[in-house]
């Protein structure tokens, strides 16, 4: 087969790394696209995917997103014609799905999140497999079409790409990190300021709690770096880092992101979420269970050194999850 990738935000490149890996392994050719946003083109330099950059992010307004999604199509679609693609891959990426139409190349995506309501309108009617947890109820997914067309596997994605994973310690010489004293793991919100949130919300609170500790920030924008860097306290990294290792070895994460929170559950971590949007079925599952704390108060960040360690962090009961069904989920679709 000759398979078409398109990635457009940092944690898809994780996702779909092992699937690149897999497909290349079995004597397919993958090309990769993808876009220039957060470190998407970091991430796929450290993983040495090869990849070519197309598109950056518009802004956060409907309108902006609208303008970004008709060039970033227009351009996708410009570099797929001719190259004869047997499919399109995305990770919640409208952008692939439509050129992919455009082309009349088969396509397929995956999320695991089913409140992203333009998203997935968009995708699950253009893409003919929709590829998701079996934790969201098929209830919740019916309004955009994906009914037909869903395919579902069991636990987390974060399980099937770190299935062969191990920690490697040296992000913590990287990072100027004492193994030995508590480390927390931080990742911001979504939100392109930061400024107003080191003193009138919960983040902010975080923040001021852990400012001066072995506290690693990971901003998702410059604008929020140069601000971290500004309020002075913080281990701001320069560049993509092993972000999974730092998190194994890590003694508190909260994030209010969705797949650092669940890296954290996959490696056994004590996590939580300060997510303001409205809770995936993921998560909530997660939270019955007791492997992801919401967090309500600032005060129930205690930042304090594991007595298990990251090494010996109970290794044999981490769910491992072969990426292959990821690959025939993905890939296997009807001509």
């Amino acid at each position: 087969m000759r398979v078409w990738v398109d990635l457009t935000n940092s944690p898809h490149v994780l996702v779909l790394a092992p699937v690149i890996r897999r497909l290349r392994e079995q004597g397919h050719e993958v090309q990769v696209t993808a876009r220039d946003f957060a470190q998407t083109l970091a991430l796929c330099e450290r993983l040495q995917i090869d990849c070519e950059p197309i598109g950056h992010h518009r802004g956060a307004s409907l309108a902006q997103k609208g303008r970004g999604l008709v060039d970033r199509s227009a351009a996708l679609a410009r570099f797929a014609r001719g190259r004869g693609f047997d499919v399109a891959v995305g990770h919640g990426s409208n952008d692939v799905s439509v050129a992919a139409r455009l082309l009349r190349i088969p396509c397929s995506t995956m999320f695991d999140y089913e409140w992203a309501t333009v998203q997935h309108t968009v995708n699950c009617r253009l893409a003919q497999a929709v590829v998701v947890p079996d934790m969201i109820p098929v209830q919740r997914l019916l309004r955009y079409g994906a009914a037909a067309k869903l395919r579902r596997y069991p636990g987390l994605k974060e399980e099937y790409y770190l299935f062969d994973f191990e920690p490697d310690p040296a992000v913590l010489a990287e990072l100027g990190l004492d193994p030995l004293a508590p480390i927390a793991v931080v990742r911001t919100p979504p939100a392109v300021s930061l400024y107003h949130r080191f003193q009138n919300d919960l983040f902010g609170q975080v923040l001021e709690r852990l400012r001066g500790h072995q506290a690693v920030v990971l901003p998702r924008t410059q604008e929020q770096r140069r601000e971290l860097l500004d309020a002075g306290g913080f281990i701001v990294p320069e560049r993509a880092i092993d972000a999974q290792s730092l998190i194994a070895f890590a003694d508190l994460v909260v994030s209010a992101g969705g797949t650092m929170n669940r890296e954290a559950v996959a490696l056994g971590t004590p996590v939580f979420t300060v997510f303001e949007g409205r809770l995936g079925a993921v998560d909530e599952q997660l939270i019955g269970q007791g492997r992801l704390r919401r967090l309500e108060r600032a005060e129930q960040v205690q930042l304090v050194k594991r007595r298990d360690g990251a090494l010996g962090r109970a290794a044999s009961s981490r769910i491992r999850r072969d990426p292959q069904l990821l690959v025939t989920l993905l890939t296997d679709l009807p001509a």
